[in-house]
């Protein structure tokens, strides 16, 4: 019973082991699906089950019947407009980071969105290149397709070479579609979760580091080769620096000029975002004025800047990936599946927690997956979202994906009719515009000092995956992030945390005995937590940690106690101890045996449990002993241990927490085990766990109902009149007496 008073509660019920509570509260059987049953669940086929899937498959003929037209439409249109031409700039931008000519980039800006547009469940994402996916994919064009070291600048040559690198960029980008798809299929969208934010946040800063760098070659127009390996960074930051003084200053001067206006620009649009009724399309306003100062001043043959050229008109039919290049990237193709997936799902799950709609992990990897095929085959590169991007298409007022169709329309007129008004555009230009987007992932750096204080661990995470991405390379990088990562996760469980607990306030209240003041400890009782799963790497900890706690090792003080024996029966049988009402008193000199001899090559006897059925008088091993014989002394009688944190225990922790129990035990030490979630002494039943020293009785609901009881025992075992008023009663509704430190009720009939 429950009886509020004020702001307090009073709770009157008996004290439960977990054998008691069984016994007085019947539990519902419930039945447990098998593997089997979960199989044919999974393929079953009935109406409704096809149209769930469908549904699922295919968000759109869920979300379009629904669209409010009138409400909606205008905003998706100037939304549309706005991704549209941020998406035209980003595509070109980005195109340089996979090494490719800039007009592939749109078509990575338009395929994916039509795919996205029908399986995709994000209103709010804008699909299309993201600087961290181009800058992988070029780390395998540089490595399939090195640049010509023979220096053979011809124009066909260059042409040849393009044309190479499209096509590993396109293989790449189809084969990580095919695993995106794989991944959606068989339900793998939880895998995002192995890639916590500390990693992502440090992966993406260390991708933005690569992207300053490697746009450093189209800023100063350096011939600078691709270093895709383990400390390209460093080789690439040589060969920049060794040519620093052939530096092309008009493409320097223009790079510098656009990255400071576009800087205080996105600056204004931030701080003035509330007063702005939309944020100034800067990028645009910059690309139109370069590329009329380039054509107008001839920027080309004056200063001999490199430019954007002539882009190709419409589209280029479908082709099938290399076979050979699928063969030589798998690894690549993963890492790109992988990063793409995270980077888009976190941002579409910001959006939809913020807009009230859900989002589904494994029709994203379908999405995504699909997308990347199409744009593959069309030559494009892998897409996902751009933060920047899909800011601008969510500030502006986008609702649905109409404003993504209505971008890839802007991205198509684009390529079909006026990609030949950029021409004459500066590469130096995108390459500022490209790096005008990274400030948000630069500012991550601010994260280091936040998960420091916060996060040790975390904080370590972002540090090893920032140095290991950077200096290792993206791919090598994220592999060893993860890796570290899964590793901090083992060492945590490997090393829990171990704490005494004592009673606060003189409540049901347990917490650590450290921490507290106002603190009562059982006499002779301790209180162990263990805040982990208990498993085959910490078994050993926690045992160690579990001696400390109580002060001794319960193997050693049994062998001591087994050795003493031996020593009383010879002593005894030489006529050496004599049995007294006091108990045993030494009357002759006894000669000194070491231990060694005392074990007699039967070590295995001192693990057994004490007998003393042949002795004439019990042996107290807390009284004074006859001269000669010592033993470490015991000054508690009962251990408690909390395990409503312990989530597992395998097979193996089982065995040796079996052994430790079973030590106590043999030196009289009462254990107790409080707080065991649902089915954990099932288990141990099912493994053979209990046996005539171990039995189920040691559990407990809580930690208080264990000392309860505890107390309760030792003050029937100490007071006759308590243990008389205990055999004629038959409640067990009782509080401990007040002596005790706990308020209390006497048993009654």
């Amino acid at each position: 019973m429950v009886e509020p008073v004020g702001n307090h509660y009073v709770v009157a019920r008996p004290v439960y082991s977990e054998n008691l509570f069984n016994e007085e509260h019947e539990k519902l059987h419930r039945y447990h699906k098998s593997f089997w049953d979960h199989l044919k669940l999974y393929f079953r086929c009935s109406p409704q089950r096809v149209k769930k899937i469908a549904l699922g498959l295919f968000p759109i003929v869920s979300w379009l019947p629904a669209y409010r037209f009138r409400e909606w439409i205008l905003s998706d249109i100037v939304s549309g407009i706005n991704t549209g031409l941020v998406a035209v700039l980003q595509g070109l931008a980005f195109a340089l980071l996979v090494n490719i000519p800039p007009g592939y980039g749109l078509y990575a800006a338009f395929f994916p969105v039509l795919v996205y547009f029908i399986f995709g469940t994000s209103r709010h994402i804008s699909v299309g290149p993201f600087p961290v996916l181009s800058l992988m994919v070029g780390g395998a064009v540089v490595r399939l397709v090195p640049d010509d070291g023979a220096g053979n600048g011809t124009s066909t040559n260059i042409s040849v070479l393009n044309e190479e690198r499209v096509m590993v960029a396109a293989s790449v980008t189809f084969l990580s579609g095919v695993f995106q798809l794989l991944l959606g299929i068989l339900q793998f969208g939880f895998i995002v979760i192995y890639l916590s934010q500390s990693l992502i946040s440090g992966f993406t800063t260390a991708a933005a580091i690569h992207v300053v760098v490697s746009q450093l070659k189209f800023m100063l127009q350096l011939p600078v080769p691709g270093f895709n390996k383990p400390f390209g960074i460093i080789y690439t930051l040589e060969s920049v620096f060794s040519q620093i003084t052939k530096t092309n200053i008009a493409d320097l001067v223009t790079s510098l000029v656009v990255l400071l206006i576009v800087f205080v620009v996105k600056e204004m649009n931030d701080r003035y975002k509330a007063k702005l009724p939309t944020p100034i399309p800067i990028e645009l306003l910059v690309t139109v004025l370069a590329a009329l100062m380039s054509y107008f001043l001839n920027f080309e043959e004056k200063f001999n800047v490199a430019v954007v050229g002539k882009l190709e008109e419409g589209f280029q039919a479908p082709v099938a990936p290399d076979v050979g290049v699928l063969q030589k990237c798998i690894g690549d193709s993963i890492s790109i599946a992988i990063v793409g997936f995270a980077v888009a799902f976190s941002v579409a799950k910001v959006y939809s927690i913020k807009h009230d709609y859900p989002v589904d992990g494994n029709q994203e990897l379908i999405a995504f997956g699909l997308g990347n095929i199409v744009g593959g085959s069309f030559k494009g590169f892998a897409a996902s979202t751009a933060l920047s991007r899909s800011g601008v298409q969510e500030s502006t007022g986008g609702k649905t994906q109409i404003a993504g169709i209505i971008s890839a329309v802007i991205v198509l007129i684009v390529i079909l009719a006026i990609g030949f008004l950029l021409a004459p555009l500066q590469k130096s230009v995108l390459a500022s515009l490209a790096l005008g987007n990274l400030k948000g992932m630069l500012m991550q750096f601010k994260e280091v000092g936040i998960l420091w204080r916060n996060d040790k661990y975390d904080c370590v995470i972002w540090v090893v995956t920032f140095l290991a991405a950077v200096f290792l390379g993206l791919d090598i990088g994220l592999a060893t992030a993860v890796a570290f990562q899964l590793l901090t996760v083992v060492i945590r469980s490997q090393i829990p945390s171990c704490t005494v607990l004592a009673n606060v306030g003189r409540s049901d209240i347990y917490r650590n005995r450290k921490d507290y003041t106002d603190i009562y400890e059982p006499e002779g009782v301790k209180i162990f937590r263990c805040s982990s799963p208990i498993f085959f790497a910490n078994i050993e900890f926690f045992r160690e940690k579990l001696i400390t706690a109580v002060g001794f090792n319960p193997l050693r003080v049994l062998r001591k106690r087994n050795k003493a024996l031996r020593k009383i029966r010879k002593m005894l049988k030489k006529g050496q101890l004599q049995v007294t009402p006091k108990g045993l008193i030494c009357i002759a000199n006894h000669t000194y045996e070491s231990d060694e001899e005392l074990d007699n090559n039967r070590i295995e006897e001192l693990d057994q449990p004490t007998n003393m059925t042949d002795l004439p008088i019990q042996i107290n091993w807390g009284a004074d002993l006859p001269s000669g014989i010592t033993v470490p002394r015991v000054d508690i009688h009962s251990i408690v241990l909390d395990f409503s944190s312990v989530s597992f225990l395998d097979f193996s922790a089982m065995r040796v927490l079996q052994k430790t129990l079973k030590e106590f035990v043999r030196i009289d030490i009462d254990i107790y085990i409080a707080g065991a979630h649902e089915g954990f002494l099932g288990k141990l039943e099912r493994c053979a766990f209990f046996d005539e020293e171990i039995k189920p009785s040691m559990f407990f609901l809580t930690i208080h109902d264990a000392i309860l009881h505890i107390l309760l025992k030792k003050d029937i075992a100490s007071s006759p009149k308590s243990k008389l008023a205990e055999e004629k009663s038959s409640s067990n509704d009782y509080i401990i007496i007040p002596s005790n430190g706990l308020r209390s009720r006497e048993c009654t009939s």
